[in-house]
């Protein structure tokens, strides 16, 4: 009887979370967008890395008059995975523990201990990366604050959501090299 007041209970609440009145629910921000100049990378090339429940369609880079420029590369996985455990190197059915029986996993008396042998993890959402090179480095770092980052995201024939966003501040110039001095004389 306890159990059945606590799953009424719990599809009360799960009724409660829904719009109610058929209205789908608001549109969502990204899961998690990052628009930088990669550390280390190429001081000349904005990468992107956006994880959503749509992929990325374009990238671009919009200048202060309205021109545009494109992503070189845009690269999605939906919904990406790891594995992780204890397995041999040429066979994932045999354990370091089992051998070549798999089933003598499910026979040990703990069965509990072994469940940790194999995991997977998957992100049940859209993995998009993508980088813009930019066309003028130099009028960029003068005036990057005027530049914005155009997003689409969505499978084309069907509805593309389009975001924009500020342009990321271009990365610190190194110091220059210090210059010798010369001798007297």
């Amino acid at each position: 009887m306890r159990r059945l007041m606590l799953l009424s209970s719990a599809l009360l609440a799960l009724c409660a979370c829904t719009a109610g009145d058929g209205a789908p629910l608001p549109q969502a921000a990204p899961f998690d967008l990052q628009v930088a100049f990669a550390p280390g990378g190429l001081a000349d090339t904005i990468s992107i890395t956006a994880i959503d429940r749509l992929p990325l369609h374009a990238a671009e880079l919009v200048m202060p008059d309205g021109a545009t420029a494109p992503a070189n590369w845009i690269d999605t996985n939906a919904r990406p995975h790891a594995a992780a455990g204890q397995w041999v190197a040429n066979n994932p059915w045999e354990t370091t523990l089992t051998g070549t029986n798999a089933a003598a996993v499910l026979a040990t008396p703990n069965v509990e201990a072994n469940a940790a042998l194999r995991s997977q993890v998957q992100v049940l959402a859209v993995l998009s990366q993508a980088e813009i090179p930019l066309p003028d480095p130099v009028a960029y770092r003068r005036d990057w604050a005027t530049y914005r980052v155009r997003l689409s995201f969505g499978i084309a024939p069907g509805e593309i959501e389009t975001r924009e966003i500020p342009a990321p501040a271009p990365s610190p110039q190194p110091a220059p090299p210090p210059t010798p001095a010369l001798p007297p004389g």
